[in-house]
């Protein structure tokens, strides 16, 4: 136990400098190329910080645990929005883009719902997951096709040229917070299952809350670290992106490799949960096109909420 909590802390220190690093590297590259942060949050970084998901629910499917696999992903995603948005906002308060509020959301929820409507037979199999992955694509599509700027030939131009002589290093500085973010969340993912399942928690449980608290930790070292940093684009980017990610990438990619059972109280339960998380951020967004501390605090207290009814 002692060692798992070493462990535990060593993890926490690779994933605070892989989220500096990332952020850093990412919201640099997105100057330098002309792209909104918003979009390299939701493609870069959301594609490397859901790589701790996949990673942990690909093992899940190939040990045949489904319970852990499907659970991961709606644990993840219901704390990227709880935690991640709740404790970012009430620490850095963020301004949301009118288009993030009437394109990027409604995807997420689009895709939410789409799992959900899947899912209904009791299981994702190869061609629910196929259609998850055309999903991404279309996703990926829309992302560098609607999103790239139109430069002028003037001083945008000019300060893009300067910039790319710094692209070779902002790209050592994504990957080394990849790596950073990778390792950081294996550690601690490793030591909290371990100390979980000593204390006799269910696979289920632990995917919803240990696990998935676990993999959605580079997504809250990224996003505080961005908007810390203020760079708000990028930490709303990285959480929406993410939860993209986890369904159509993770769940998609999973469920072609091996079928994944989606038991019946995941169905009543934690998928119209991660729905519920989904839809409630539109509203707090769209009052005032920003997430305050009361909103924050709001999403942040659902989610203990949300938590403390697999501990009582």
């Amino acid at each position: 136990m002692l060692t798992a909590s070493l462990i535990l802390c060593i993890g926490l220190a690779f994933l605070y400098y892989g989220a500096e690093f990332l952020v850093k590297g990412s919201s640099s590259l997105a100057l330098a190329v002309g792209i909104r942060p918003l979009v390299i949050g939701m493609t870069v970084v959301a594609f490397a910080t859901s790589m701790p998901e996949m990673m942990v629910s690909l093992a899940a499917v190939f040990k045949n645990s489904s319970d852990l696999a499907a659970g991961n992903v709606i644990g993840s995603n219901i704390a990227n929005i709880g935690l991640i948005l709740g404790a970012t906002a009430l620490l850095a308060p963020m301004a949301v883009a009118r288009g993030t509020l009437v394109r990027e959301i409604p995807i997420m929820l689009g895709a939410s719902v789409a799992l959900f409507l899947m899912s209904l037979d009791g299981q994702l199999g190869r061609l629910d997951g196929f259609l998850l992955v055309c999903g991404l694509m279309v996703f990926l599509s829309y992302c560098f096709i609607s999103t790239r700027k139109l430069m002028a030939l003037d001083k945008t131009e000019s300060l893009a040229i300067e910039r790319s002589a710094n692209r070779g290093r902002d790209f050592l500085l994504i990957l080394a917070g990849i790596i950073g973010l990778g390792l950081g969340a294996e550690m601690m993912v490793r030591s909290a299952v371990f100390m979980a399942r000593h204390l006799g928690i269910s696979d289920l449980v632990i995917g919803v809350t240990v696990v998935a608290l676990g993999t959605s930790l580079p997504e809250l070292a990224a996003s505080t670290v961005s908007a810390w940093k203020g760079e708000a684009d990028l930490s709303v980017g990285n959480v929406i992106g993410s939860n993209i990610f986890n369904i159509f990438f993770v769940l998609g990619f999973c469920s072609m490799v091996r079928p994944i059972t989606i038991e019946s109280g995941v169905l009543s339960y934690e998928l119209p949960l991660m729905l519920f998380f989904s839809l409630a951020l539109w509203p707090l967004v769209q009052r005032r096109l920003r997430l305050g501390r009361t909103e924050g605090g709001l999403l942040l207290l659902a989610y203990l909420s949300f938590v403390a009814y697999y501990l009582v």
